[in-house]
């Protein structure tokens, strides 16, 4: 055992189990009154012995040159209480070529000339500040708003935050857009950021990535092959598809929404026989996507069993109706094509008619949501916003809730299909009643244009429900136009009831808007806290005239309303600063 291992093993063990062994070739010193202080002198003078007189070696085409170590000397010195007496590093010569090679330390390429600029001196004193834990909240907004505006992290901030996104998995897709390529060089070097390579466009490794890559290298070859040349890629993975572990796989059928054509369907059917539970899920989604497939015929046909349109007399008034009719069982065809016999969601509580929603409503739901919304606008002759105003009945049980169950299910297929016109009928329509969450998932379809206003209109009609929150969780910012005003419009109507039940709602509202409400709100608010804060009313009952009731900055409402104000100011001038 050499004699820096015997003083590594003294250290593993402690002191008083393995005492620190003596130094050979060298003058005897004093008996250190602590054991472990001697051992870590002598561990210095190791250190320092080790690396007196070393010269790094060149690289140059067929090895390293010879060189040679020259003598060097260890003067006299002290190391803490251990006095270090002359030592001497002999003479020795570093072989030439591989063996000089071996004993080389390996070269770091040096970072690539970045092609963006980096933020302002302003920008990057408030990137810091941030990420100090100053707003931390709105680091992810600082980083897509340096990306939007073509501007990169300084290279100084890049550790700290790639030390960020190693622990907030959230936040890597905007640290990959704005670290530029200093970070994937720094990524490079510390496997504990390895997260950020080949987590962009670029999945890097060279030509040999899909055969030497990692997973997220070899997804993000496929996405950027996808979008060039659909064919190759899926080549590509079907000669290497049988050999690639089920996580794997899933992960590499995930890229096939890039690009998703006629052309992938008999690929798709034959993952639908994987062993892999999430591989046959991705495949039949995918399926479920593409217009005119066979997947979308197979599920069009059971759905027409389910739901049909049947003429009715109603107080002598004829009228078409849509007749639902849950599936009775489950069976093998319907698992291999998506639908599970627990469907998600089918033990939950039935919204507002309460109860569970049940087996049979689950399949009904999961077999709407994967039928062509084509089906629908044949069988009827109708366009969607007519069709989704029919009156709908159970075609056994009067009291079943099929309008519910037939409308979730075609909000989830217009989500599924991207199809606007379907999803602003379903909005206008004020159908899903039960599940309001289920249309502002929709919001996401319509053109920005119309977005606004869809949305405040949903919000004015859940606001006071408990509903409320969880609708606003499924609408993403920025709440611009007609949803800022319906939003500063909930938060005032929050804001001047006292119950316990509004402070709460109160306080999660202005959670949500504080990261996604535009901050050219912040005036209106800032009005509103100062109101609340200077508020007087008349307490009845005490004869003397009006008593006045400060409620004070104290308060539940106005201290929400003043963080919320503090943030919107915040991020105004972090905007700001990143397109000036």
């Amino acid at each position: 055992m050499s004699t820096w291992n015997e003083h590594v093993t003294a250290a593993l063990l402690g002191t008083q189990r393995r005492p620190a062994p003596a130094l050979p070739d060298q003058p005897a010193t004093e008996q250190a009154s602590d054991e472990a202080g001697r051992l870590l002198d002598q561990a210095a003078l190791l250190t320092v012995q080790r690396r007196a007189g070393f010269q790094p070696g060149r690289v140059g085409t067929g090895g390293v040159g010879t060189g040679s170590v020259g003598t060097g000397s260890v003067g006299t010195g002290s190391v803490g209480t251990g006095s270090v007496g002359t030592g001497s590093v002999g003479t020795g010569s570093v072989g030439t070529g591989q063996a000089a090679a071996a004993d080389a330390p390996a070269l770091i390429a040096p970072a690539p000339a970045e092609d963006v600029p980096a933020a302002s001196k302003a920008a990057a004193g408030r990137l810091a500040r941030i990420l100090r834990g100053e707003q931390i909240r709105v680091l992810p907004e600082w980083l897509e708003a340096a990306a939007a505006n073509g501007l990169r992290v300084p290279a100084r901030l890049l550790p700290e935050l790639l030390e960020k996104g190693r622990s907030d998995r959230m936040l890597r897709p905007a640290i990959v857009r704005a670290a530029g390529r200093r970070g994937v060089w720094l990524a490079l070097q510390n496997t504990d950021w390895a997260y950020l390579v080949g987590a962009g466009d670029d999945p890097g490794g060279g030509p040999d990535v899909w055969e030497t890559g990692t997973r997220n290298q070899r997804v993000a070859h496929l996405i950027r092959l996808r979008g060039t040349d659909p064919g190759q890629a899926r080549q590509a993975l079907r000669e290497t598809w049988a050999k690639e572990p089920a996580p794997d796989r899933a992960a590499f059928l995930a890229t096939f929404e890039h690009g998703l054509s006629a052309d992938d369907e008999e690929f798709l059917e034959e993952a639908l026989e994987d062993r892999g539970k999430d591989v046959r899920q991705l495949a039949s989604d995918l399926l479920a996507r593409l217009p005119g497939s066979a997947y979308g015929r197979r599920m069009a046909v059971r759905a027409r069993e389910c739901v049909r349109p049947e003429l009715r007399t109603v107080r002598e008034r004829r009228q078409t109706w849509v007749v639902v009719e849950a599936p009775h069982e489950h069976d093998e065809d319907m698992a291999r094509d998506g639908v599970p016999f627990h469907p998600t969601g089918s033990f939950a509580p039935g919204g507002r008619a309460g109860g569970p929603v049940g087996a049979r409503a689950g399949w009904l739901r999961e077999i709407l949501a994967r039928t062509p919304l084509t089906t629908w606008t044949e069988l009827f002759g109708l366009p969607p916003m007519e069709i989704v105003c029919l009156p709908v009945a159970d075609a056994v049980d009067r009291d079943a809730r099929g309008a519910r169950d037939v409308h979730i299910g075609w909000a989830r297929a217009a989500l599924r299909q991207r199809d606007a016109e379907w999803a602003r009928a379903l909005l206008k329509g004020g159908v899903v009643v039960d599940e309001p969450e289920a249309l502002a998932d929709l919001l996401a379809i319509l053109p920005a244009a119309e977005r606004d206003v869809a949305a405040a209109r949903l919000i004015r009609w859940v606001e006071g429900n408990p509903d409320l929150l969880r609708v606003l969780e499924r609408i993403p910012g920025p709440w611009s136009g007609d949803l800022a005003d319906a939003v500063v419009a909930t938060l005032a109507s929050a804001a001047e009831r006292s119950s316990q039940r509004y402070e709460h709602t109160l306080t999660q509202l202005c959670r949500l808007a504080d990261q996604r409400l535009v901050p050219e709100a912040g005036p209106r608010l800032e009005a509103l806290a100062h109101r609340l804060a200077t508020e007087s009313s008349t307490e009845p009952g005490t004869g003397t005239g009006p008593a006045v009731r400060v409620v004070g900055s104290g308060t539940v409402a106005t201290r929400a309303l003043h963080e919320l104000t503090e943030t919107l100011r915040f991020r105004h001038e972090m905007l700001k600063e990143l397109s000036a």
